[in-house]
């Protein structure tokens, strides 16, 4: 239950970031779009009004009668594609002359109302841009034609050596629809690629879970498996010391005397300038350092002793005392807990404590393991 939950919350903060960069994203997309849809009329719409100008310039100077000229580009522009932008000439009052429908000659156009002012500059990107966004198709309508005006004049430029304009219009009603479209299909875009998105998240987040959950749970099988070994090693030392306890005053009955196994009862130590016997069933552990050797002893006294370790521990019960290494010898009643350690390695803590760290290696842990439960 507690997994189900940590993917819902996980998918929900992840189709919640996905959504929200997703929005801007689509945002900023869809104005960049729009502003290089309408950079594209304005140079189309400025480059051909440039070359009709031209065009129409050229015929005048070449002799042909305004009458000729006026038809030939009415010949030329009639019958245009209204749906995008074209082309048609005007008199300095905004009277049309020239344009593709010819029921809009004669008619005068609001020059003062124009994006494109002055003469020879177009409209900037930003303004036909909120001119397009702004648009409403419940707008004025034409009282003999009966219909939607939705076209707008973005650059006008004049004829050379007469009193003639070239305008090029913009249809601000189908480019408003475009950009309506476009903003359904990214929107569409938008949300499948963000639903994709966050579903594959989600799948590569259980997929990237369950694995490192099976790796944590060989872990923690191990682990277990670590400590049910060092709880049966604990258990395993608590049962030796109460053996030991037990049979410390049958040890003569066990074949242990001393003389007779060389099993040493008490060992000769001294202090300072005294010598002092100590039991052997007193010693909690025995360390050598600078080739001095050192006899503690459950109570925390000190001893010292001029024999070696491998000398005392041919002296010692085997039962009770086990070589730890080079430098210790312990006996299973200074033995406070055992810990494992490293890679298969065993720490020793003990009774009184010890200066050093008491380690048993990979290559003694068998016998270790062995000894107290023997």
């Amino acid at each position: 239950m507690k997994k189900d939950n940590l993917y819902l919350f996980t998918l929900l903060a992840i189709s919640l970031v996905v959504f929200l960069i997703g929005y801007f994203a689509m945002v900023y997309m869809e104005k960049e779009s729009n502003y290089q849809v309408l950079q594209f009329q304005i140079d189309s719409g400025k480059r051909e009004a440039q070359e009709i100008a031209t065009l129409v310039s050229n015929q005048l100077s070449h002799g042909l009668s305004r009458e000729v000229v006026i038809q030939n580009l009415q010949k030329s522009i009639e019958g245009s594609n209204l749906e995008k932008g074209f082309i048609s000439m005007l008199d300095w009052s905004g009277t049309g002359i020239c344009h593709p429908d010819p029921q809009e000659i004669g008619v005068k156009n609001r020059l003062e109302a124009s994006y494109a002012r002055p003469l020879g500059n177009a409209i900037h990107t930003t303004e036909f841009y909120e001119l397009v966004t702004n648009f409403s198709h419940g707008g004025e309508k034409d009282a003999e034609a009966n219909k939607t005006i939705g076209t707008e004049i973005i650059f006008l430029y004049p004829v050379k050596n007469s009193d003639w304009i070239i305008a090029a219009h913009a249809n601000v009603a189908r480019i408003h629809e475009q950009f309506e479209e476009l903003k359904l299909n990214l929107l569409l875009i938008y949300l499948l690629a963000s639903a994709t998105i966050s579903l594959l998240a989600l799948v590569m987040v259980r997929f990237l879970g369950s694995y490192y959950e099976k790796a944590l749970e060989i872990k923690n099988e191990k682990l277990a498996e670590e400590v049910l070994s060092l709880t049966k090693l604990n258990s395993d030392l608590y049962d030796l010391k109460n053996q030991l306890n037990k049979n410390v005053e049958k040890d003569s009955q066990n074949g242990l005397e001393e003389g007779t196994n060389k099993i040493k009862n008490r060992l000769l130590t001294y202090s300072k300038d005294k010598l002092i016997s100590i039991r052997v069933d007193d010693i909690a552990f025995i360390n050598t350092e600078f080739s001095l050797t050192t006899i503690t002893c459950l109570d925390g006294q000190k001893h010292s002793s001029n024999s070696s370790l491998d000398e005392l521990m041919n002296g010692l019960d085997p039962l009770y005392f086990f070589r730890a290494n080079r430098q210790y010898i312990i006996s299973v009643k200074g033995i406070y807990e055992i810990f494992k350690y490293g890679n298969n390695q065993l720490k020793i803590k003990l009774n009184p404590a010890s200066s050093k760290t008491i380690i048993i290696s990979k290559n003694k842990v068998s016998e270790f393991k062995k000894w107290l439960n023997y």
